[in-house]
């Protein structure tokens, strides 16, 4: 018996593709370390390390961590409580049924 209050992972293959095809730049995010609330483009970005490494503009903690090899890309927000993006108006996401 399969239980129908859930749908199975693969379903946010549209919703997420959707979402990631946009330009994140302009996406709001709030520091988990100290609460401040900007959009991406004002993080401290270092490039230095293994990757790329977002700062806070204000505790300069570390928000987001993007790396990537030929095969796949990482990308680690846990620096971030949230992170808001703006969505075109005529591409709402559509529930299934």
């Amino acid at each position: 018996m399969t239980d129908p209050s859930y749908l199975d992972g693969n379903m946010l293959d549209g919703p997420l593709r959707e979402l990631f095809a946009v330009d994140l730049s302009t996406a709001t995010g709030r520091c988990a370390h100290c609460g401040t609330l900007g959009e991406l483009a004002g993080l401290r970005v270092y490039t230095h390390a293994p990757g790329l490494v977002g700062r806070c503009p204000n505790c300069a903690e570390v928000m987001l961590r993007l790396v990537r090899s030929p095969e796949h890309a990482w990308l680690d927000l846990r620096g971030a409580t949230f992170l808001r993006v703006p969505m075109p108006a005529e591409q709402p996401y559509r529930s299934p049924r």
